[in-house]
């Protein structure tokens, strides 16, 4: 369950209310940030959908020619963003911030900057455009931070992280999306001197602190409440911590060291009493949340012996989701798992999800008692997730799976899709496609 907001919260929106017209904010509906309004991955109900998907391809309502990247599209009101990167040639490479008009998919605006990889994984950006009071927020995987006015794509303040924080950067890059939290921008930045984590003023770009001198994973922070106090989780290389939004100030902070290298890409996902994190090589860990003040402590922490012979969950690079008492998630070579979220115990295992293979990967949405999820091949799944098995409903092909990432697959799809208004972004290295999903489109009306 997602916490109430505060009164400082409240009085923010509020204001922004009172200050009138263009300053856009987000809806119910719409899916401003990554993985969407909280950063958990939930559907608004707003609008209903189809009860099942058609069989083959699922219509497109537009698709427009994009470059290559992971970033996740993010939408608010009748604007679409999204990060692409023009060329792989590592001495003449652009990234770019997009904004697309909703209905017809045509560019409202366009910003690009030389961005030149020194990374691994060179397809493109990894982390998805956070729109906010009509700031639109955009990192790259080489750490440039751009604030601009969502609207017109004007520049308000930048900064290159690598250069001016002398940034450690992972060997995949910059990947955690920026994180706003009342005034601040919050952003897992790499930094030399004790600037893992940043914290810049919205409206100066200013810096406002940093925290925590250890190596940078790729994972995006999140907001929790512990008692009366706001929460930032940030997963690092080293650690699991919760800082204070409004200082860095380290409430708690559990170790969880690489055995190998950080590869912790998945999101931290909580239910408000716990929180879980899954590693591709360091397992996965359950952490009990102090339900009255900042402070935290690790239930259990399980690891396999190796990527194969897995114990729990040990993803590359999808976010699991807490339901009831049971986690789910997905494995290391694509086996969609049930876990015991009291003790990591596998409760049942799919090998029909996705297909097996090295860093497969779903990206698991819920809507409802349900979810909708979209594996690496482009397939969307609707389905549902219970201790008695994987119930698929319907599966329809959404986007072809064109980026080659090891030698032994065909091709594969990363970016995580966005569900806003009823209908469906998703991107592979070649487009960006919208679909309805809503009831009235659906087959025979979704009946």
């Amino acid at each position: 369950m997602t916490p109430p907001l505060r009164p400082r919260h409240l009085a923010i929106l509020a204001g922004v209310a009172l200050l009138g017209l263009g300053l856009s904010t987000s809806q119910a509906e719409d899916w401003p940030q990554w993985r969407g309004e909280n950063r958990d991955g939930a559907i608004a109900m707003d609008v209903p959908l189809m009860e099942s998907l058609p069989q083959g391809q699922l219509p497109l309502l537009w698709s427009v020619p994009i470059g290559a990247g992971y970033s996740a599209p993010t939408v608010v009101g009748n604007r679409v963003y999204v990060m692409d990167r023009q060329s792989e040639n590592e001495r003449d490479s652009r990234e770019r911030v997009l904004c697309l008009d909703t209905e017809t998919g045509k560019t409202v605006w366009t910003h690009q900057y030389n961005a030149p990889y020194t990374i691994q994984y060179t397809a493109g950006p990894r982390a998805a455009v956070t729109i906010h009071q009509g700031r639109a927020l955009s990192v790259g995987a080489m750490g440039h931070l751009h604030c601009f006015d969502a609207a017109t794509g004007e520049v308000l303040w930048a900064h290159d992280i690598e250069t001016e924080y002398e940034a450690r950067l992972p060997i995949w890059g910059i990947a955690g999306a920026p994180l706003v939290v009342d005034d601040l921008v919050i952003q897992i930045a790499a930094g030399s001197d004790g600037a893992c984590v940043l914290a810049f003023d919205l409206e100066t770009g200013k810096e406002r602190w940093r925290s925590l001198d250890e190596p940078a994973g790729y994972s995006a922070p999140i907001l929790i409440h512990q008692g009366d106090q706001d929460v930032v989780v940030c997963w690092t290389g080293a650690s699991v911590s919760g800082l204070d939004p409004q200082t860095g100030e380290v409430f708690w902070r559990v170790a969880m060291p690489s055995r190998n290298m950080p590869i912790g890409v998945p999101t931290p996902v909580t239910d408000g009493e716990h929180l879980f994190v899954t590693s591709f090589y360091d397992g996965s860990m359950l952490i009990e949340l102090d339900p009255s003040k900042p402070d935290a402590t690790q239930q259990w922490h399980r690891v396999g012996v190796d990527e194969r012979n897995t114990d729990a969950l040990q993803s590359i690079i999808s976010t699991p989701i807490m339901k009831g008492e049971h986690i789910y998630g997905v494995d290391s070579y694509g086996e969609l798992r049930c876990l015991k979220m009291s003790n990591g115990d596998r409760v049942w295992e799919d090998l029909t999800a996705v297909p097996r293979n090295r860093w497969g990967t779903i990206h698991i949405m819920q809507h409802g008692d349900d979810e909708i999820m979209l594996n690496d091949q482009g397939e969307l799944i609707f389905a549902t997730l219970s201790p008695q098995g994987f119930d698929e409903h319907s599966r329809t092909q959404l986007l072809s799976p064109t980026r080659r990432q090891l030698p032994r697959r065909n091709g594969v799809t990363w970016s995580h899709p966005a569900v806003a208004d009823g209908y469906i972004y998703a991107r592979n290295d070649k487009e960006l496609v919208r679909a309805s999903l809503r009831k009235q489109d659906g087959p025979a009306g979704g009946e």
